[in-house]
């Protein structure tokens, strides 16, 4: 077994380019030797997988004007998800705690996807004025209904009977088991691989809270526009659906209407690859031309006033043409090149 174990515990493993580098030599030195047949990955503390990425050095980037530091992240990052989504050999992640951001790209291409009690999975880029990527849109794009554009525009936060509901996960894993499933992994041979191998510790997950409410969701988040989308969760009877209104009137409109165009162009994809290269010209779009995400991270991480301003401040204020600019973006760049 190939363990790969993210160790930055003090800041709850979020990933930095080193990091990205590190896991990306690992993947392609075990790829083809005969003595590794499948690959862990988890977290060191109890805190989490993997908060992220480094959201305030991208910030920082941003606002010195070294959009190309940035690019280079991404270019690595975005190799390595699509490495873990199309490895020869199975990839079993633990998403223990805090897995969100660039934590999904680890776990959520991973063949194996181990969620417990304490598990807390999101794409939670909207809240900071950007939008889902390390392949976030492909696993939001094939979530049931319309949960994908709900879970992508929110960013809100799912538990392990999410997470497996909406297909960000695969098996329930008591947190008090995982060490004896780790130990299996790495000591016995039967039964015959690794999915069967986590059956055996594999419990009944709770029902998900999502999939009850998929009738006001799918209403809602199936409208064509953000401002379509608030008005029809004003209008339903729910409470869940007027506080998820609330909160996106107070989310950045430009990363909402980006994201919410996002997941349903990922929906149609053929391949994680495409997808990726898809958000790669609308991040670079973030990067280059917005200002949303550094007054995003400013508010939420840094200041904490959480008080952003955005620009535009208002849905009403969108620019007709804002989705067909941002996936018009070419970057400098093509990904896959």
């Amino acid at each position: 077994m190939g363990h790969l174990t993210l160790n930055r515990p003090e800041a709850l493993n979020a990933l930095d380019h080193d990091m990205v580098v590190a896991i990306s030599a690992a993947l392609d030195r075990w790829r083809d030797d005969p003595d590794v047949q499948l690959v862990l990955l988890d977290g060191a503390g109890e805190r989490g997988l993997c908060a992220g990425g480094d959201v305030r050095g991208l910030a920082r980037q941003i606002t010195s004007g070294d959009p190309e530091s940035a690019a280079i992240f991404f270019r690595a990052e975005y190799a390595m998800n699509a490495r873990i989504a199309e490895y020869a050999k199975p990839v079993v992640a633990i998403a223990d705690g805090v897995t969100m951001g660039g934590g999904i790209g680890l776990a959520g291409h991973a063949a194996i996807r181990v969620v417990t009690e304490r598990s807390k999975l999101a794409m939670p880029e909207t809240r900071i004025g950007f939008t889902p990527d390390v392949g976030g849109t492909w696993l939001l794009g094939r979530a049931p209904g319309r949960v994908g554009e709900y879970l992508g525009v929110t960013g809100m936060t799912m538990d392990a009977s999410d997470a497996i509901y909406a297909g960000f996960a695969d098996h329930f894993v008591p947190s008090d088991r995982l060490t004896s499933l780790v130990d299996a992994l790495q000591t016995r041979a039967d039964p015959t691989g690794p999915t069967e191998l986590v059956l055996l510790f594999d419990e009944t997950a709770a029902p998900s809270r999502l999939e009850a409410a998929r009738p006001w969701i799918d209403d809602a988040f199936s409208a064509p526009t953000i401002g379509q989308v608030i008005a029809r969760l004003r209008a339903r009877p729910e409470p869940e659906a007027a506080q998820t209104a609330e909160l996106m009137e107070g989310l950045s409109p430009t990363g909402m209407a980006v994201t919410l165009e996002s997941v349903r162009r990922a929906r149609d994809a053929a391949s994680v690859r495409d997808v990726l290269a898809q958000e790669y010209g609308v991040v670079m779009w973030f990067v280059t031309t917005q200002p949303d995400l550094p007054e995003g991270v400013r508010a939420q991480l840094i200041d904490k006033d959480r008080s952003p301003h955005w620009q535009p401040a208002s849905i009403a204020d969108l620019p007709d043409d804002l989705v067909e600019i941002a996936f018009g973006h070419t970057p400098q760049q093509a990904l896959w090149d």
